[in-house]
């Protein structure tokens, strides 16, 4: 793992928490259990500090800072998707924050909310519980359905068993040459194991821009 203290702070990581070695994390940072936290992602905790409670996921190459003397708080169970920025904010718990969106400071997505991907959450922006968010700049679109936040939480809890996973089988290795038949046959049964929110809804009217969230 990549971990640095700063001036004396020194990150606090849960021991069942994974921190790829392609992260970094910085100063004042506490990570809780079972965090998943991605490769290229960017902890740093230096001007302030940084809480990331249990279950949290925080993927690949996203960035969480803040400006001096602020405190940025992800709450159990918040989703971070791929290439999100969160700055000086506060993600609330089982909240979801999708692939390259960016959150500011002293805003708060409430409890349960969805910041669809390559949403703007502008400094301030106070999102209430359970609603989805999209546009630059963000606007509530919907509220989140008792369906949506299942998947959701169900897409969460795949991230919070990860860290176990890749604690007990993660190595470097040298490449196949070859797709083997093991493999094929591995791969097709990992298929079968989640839908997307798009797939949950087969079947029913086409999504609309507003379900574009990302993970």
């Amino acid at each position: 793992m990549s971990i640095y203290a700063f001036e004396d702070f020194v990150p606090v990581v849960h021991e069942s928490a994974y921190v790829h070695p392609n992260a970094t994390v910085t100063g004042h940072v506490t990570i809780g259990r079972d965090v998943y936290i991605g490769p290229g992602a960017a902890i740093r905790g230096d001007w302030g500090g940084i809480v990331i409670e249990d279950g949290c996921n925080v993927q690949e190459c996203c960035t969480v800072h803040m400006f001096p003397g602020v405190t940025v708080v992800l709450e159990e169970g918040a989703h971070v998707g791929h290439g999100a920025v969160v700055h000086g904010a506060r993600i609330g718990r089982n909240a979801l924050v999708g692939m390259n969106a960016v959150v500011m400071d002293h805003a708060h997505v409430g409890a349960g909310s969805v910041v669809g991907a390559l949403c703007f959450v502008p400094t301030g922006m106070q999102i209430p519980e359970r609603k989805v968010v999209v546009g630059n700049p963000a606007r509530i679109v919907k509220d989140v359905s008792d369906e949506m936040l299942a998947w959701k939480t169900e897409g969460t809890r795949l991230y919070q068993g990860l860290p176990r996973r890749l604690h007990d089988t993660l190595r470097e290795c040298a490449p196949l040459r070859a797709l083997t038949p093991e493999q094929a046959a591995r791969r097709d049964a990992q298929a079968a194991t989640y839908r997307t929110w798009h797939e949950t809804r087969a079947g029913g009217a086409a999504a609309a821009p507003g379900d574009r969230t990302g993970d």
